[in-house]
């Protein structure tokens, strides 16, 4: 037992310094990111060293639950390519400038629009693709209208992160910790929509608070024309992820039970034949090999050794010890404010991981409180999500100054009213 924690610490240890000193590494015209390299490390190290029987990992890998790593990255891969495929098309491109043209002068019409924009796609889509969409297209609309892009990024920033807890599809934490204890997508968003509704009207509430001065200043926008790149694709790619949500929702309710990574498979690969033909005929690949370039696939090495480490720590009883010592108290307030704080230690995904063998899949508060943790737990630093390290990363590489202090000042503020908002909201449903 003492050597699997000692390598779970260490583990995070060197993956925080990896995340906070060198997020990237640039060999010669290849750049790469880190995080994923010491949870792989660790993993290998467990496995070689039978700290975690093979047999054990294979069949935790391989299982039929809803716990099978392999199973949520294909449901979280598959409709992050939908959504990526939309955006090379160039649709929230077009969304985003048709908002814009209707604020006029207002700072706080353009706010809220964009909130508001930003809240119903991430909904429908996830938080991670519309922080890597919109957050340049912010610093873009800001310089050309000379004023600041701080309000309009935080309130980008916090509201996919609030507005992601929605729907199951919205953030991979989601799609770990309520497919580990079997929660189908209708189930689900009964229990997650008032929670995600107070968690959002506090956190607007908040950030029109906060930027109230910034807001009162004039602008005046100027945006170049954009256009929908493809049509007849972008009519698939919408048909097929409206499609798909509508049959998540029911799956459950089907006379022939399909699984929901099956459901998303399988119209990801009707949009990924379409774009496919569409590039034969005309001789260019670029939709296909932009869309296969944008997927997260750090995420593979990095779920699956977490995975592993999780396995080994519950393997060795770690997992159960914590369960013990969480199950005092109010388990909605308890795995609520602990998950939110320990995303700032690990990352969002581990703590899914982690927290998927220690919830009781039979308390139901406890599930969705950890869903609410592993998503607000993204304002508070950077190192909370992978989205946010995204974030920053996109800011620095437009000379946009926010410090770590920054980012934690804002995320603080912001946090605690929004967590608690949410836990109310749970607390109200269950």
């Amino acid at each position: 037992m003492q050597a699997v924690i000692a390598i779970s610490i260490i583990t995070i240890v060197l993956m925080l310094i990896c995340i906070i000193k060198f997020p990237k590494i640039k060999i010669k015209r290849f750049s790469f990111e880190t995080f994923w390299i010491v949870p792989l490390l660790s993993a290998v190290i467990i496995l070689l060293f039978k700290l975690l029987p093979f047999d054990v990992a294979f069949s935790g890998l391989t299982s039929s639950t809803g716990i099978n790593p392999i199973k949520i990255l294909v449901l979280f891969f598959s409709m992050t390519f939908l959504s990526v495929i939309l955006d090379e098309l160039g649709f929230f491109e077009v969304l985003a400038n048709y908002a814009l043209r209707k604020v006029k002068q207002s700072q706080f019409a353009l706010f809220l629009i964009l909130y508001a924009l930003t809240s119903v796609l991430t909904v429908f889509t996830s938080n991670d693709i519309i922080i890597l969409t919109f957050t340049p297209f912010i610093i873009f609309f800001s310089k050309r209208a000379n004023i600041s892009p701080i309000p309009y990024l935080v309130s980008e920033f916090i509201a996919a992160n609030t507005w992601s807890m929605m729907l199951i599809i919205g953030n991979p934490t989601n799609i770990y910790l309520a497919s580990s204890c079997n929660i189908d997508f209708f189930e689900y968003i009964s229990k997650m929509f008032l929670p995600t509704v107070l968690a959002g009207i506090v956190s607007l509430g908040l950030l029109l608070l906060i930027f109230r001065k910034s807001l009162k200043k004039p602008l005046e926008i100027k945006l170049d024309d954009v256009k929908i790149k493809n049509k007849p694709l972008l009519i698939i790619n919408l048909i097929c992820l409206s499609m798909c949500t509508l049959l998540l929702s029911i799956s459950s309710y089907l006379p022939i039970n399909i699984e929901m990574y099956l459901i998303s498979l399988s119209f990801s690969i009707i949009l990924l034949l379409s774009v496919f033909v569409y590039s034969l005929i005309k001789k260019d690949f670029t939709f296909l090999l932009n869309g296969f370039k944008r997927l997260p696939w750090t995420l593979l090495p990095f779920i699956l050794s977490m995975f592993i480490i999780v396995l080994s720590l519950k393997h060795h009883n770690v997992t159960l010890a914590m369960s013990n010592i969480l199950s005092h108290g109010s388990h909605i307030f308890v795995y609520g404010i602990v998950s939110t704080l320990m995303c700032n230690l690990i990352n969002n995904i581990p703590i899914s991981v982690l927290f998927s063998e220690v919830v009781d899949s039979s308390i139901t508060s406890e599930v969705y409180a950890s869903i609410i943790g592993t998503n607000i737990g993204a304002f508070v630093t950077p190192i909370g999500a992978l989205a946010g390290i995204m974030w920053l990363s996109i800011l620095k590489q437009n000379n946009v100054k926010f410090s770590f202090l920054t980012f934690t000042k804002y995320g603080i503020m912001l946090a605690i009213p929004t967590l608690i908002a949410a836990l109310i909201g749970l607390s109200i449903v269950l």
